[in-house]
């Protein structure tokens, strides 16, 4: 076993008994040490709170310093939550999360219907809050109202291997089919094919990770590129597009949608995503704190980074 072979074991192995020793602790005291690490996060001020900071700025431009840190302080303290139910979702139960989060769901009747009428439905999504107890609530949702479509995500692959199949596996439990990123065209079939049988697609859509295959849209009012995907994939198989951006409340979660964007066809991508981006700018603004952008968005920074 060579040198990268023995750290992947042990990210592996590390990962392994923080899953267990969460889920043993009961929720608040969890809550709690993982609160105080996203505190202790903020205080270092390394380059991903940097970047928070820098991001945020652009969503609250008339915040001061100190607002802005006390932003960057929750900020911090939502993803490390997300963390935290990362860890103790699976032994969570369903229709607890959905007791919790259904009073605090809105604008979702025009996907439910859509789903009810057997037509396929992409969620285009931020990285905010935890979307994977937003897929729980839908799935629940649509399990007590007869229907069991295919819930389907596209995940970045997570380094070390082992640690990629234990999160594939534990949101497999969930009722997710869950796709790799990397597999462009494996990936792209299998969504096509799931919405075009009436599936759910949930996307992150905020952040393009192919290589200038993006479409660029104004976000708060500057260039960024967002991912094609959502759009293309409602143009080729007539589901309905609409953009969410989960969210904490202080006990349990919200999900806010915004009005479906309308594709009528492959013309009408890139207006489509930059209604997305219209969507998720107004979404975001309301609870910046769990918006978890951590990395360069925004084509000036980008163009610093690779300087």
């Amino acid at each position: 076993m060579n040198r990268d072979e023995v750290v992947a074991a042990l990210v592996s192995a590390g990962f392994g008994a923080g899953w267990r020793a969460v889920r043993a602790l009961p929720e608040p005291l969890a809550r709690a040490a993982f609160e105080r690490l996203g505190e202790l996060s903020a205080r270092r001020g390394g380059p991903g709170v940097r970047r928070l900071r820098a991001n945020l700025a652009r969503v609250v431009p008339s915040a001061g310093a100190a607002e802005l840190d006390a932003l960057v302080r929750a900020g911090m303290r939502s993803y490390a939550r997300y963390w935290c139910e990362a860890f103790r979702l699976p032994s969570l139960d369903p229709a607890q999360v959905h007791r919790r989060m259904d009073p605090h769901v809105t604008g979702a009747g025009p996907a439910l219907d859509a789903v009810a009428a057997g037509r396929g439905v992409v969620f285009a999504l931020p990285h905010s809050g935890n979307w994977d107890l937003a897929g729980v609530w839908m799935v629940e949702t649509l399990r007590r109202s007869g229907h069991e479509p295919v819930l389907t995500t596209v995940v970045e692959r997570l380094r070390p291997e082992s640690l990629y199949r234990r999160f594939v596996a534990y949101r497999e439990s969930l009722g997710f089919e869950v796709l790799a990123v990397d597999d462009a065209v494996g990936t792209h079939r299998a969504l096509t094919a799931r919405l075009r049988a009436g599936g759910v697609a949930c996307l992150v859509s905020d952040r393009d990770l192919t290589a200038g295959g993006g479409i660029e849209v104004s976000f708060f009012g500057e260039a960024t590129r967002f991912p094609a995907g959502p759009a293309r994939l409602a143009s080729l198989t007539g589901a309905l597009l609409v953009p969410a951006f989960p969210r904490f409340t202080p006990d349990g979660w919200a999900l806010p949608m915004a009005p479906p964007v309308p594709v009528a066809g492959r013309a009408d991508v890139p207006a489509a995503m930059q209604a997305v981006a219209d969507a998720f700018a107004g979404l975001i603004a309301a609870a910046p704190q769990d918006w978890h952008m951590l990395q360069p968005l925004w084509d000036a920074d980008r163009a610093r980074v690779a300087a």
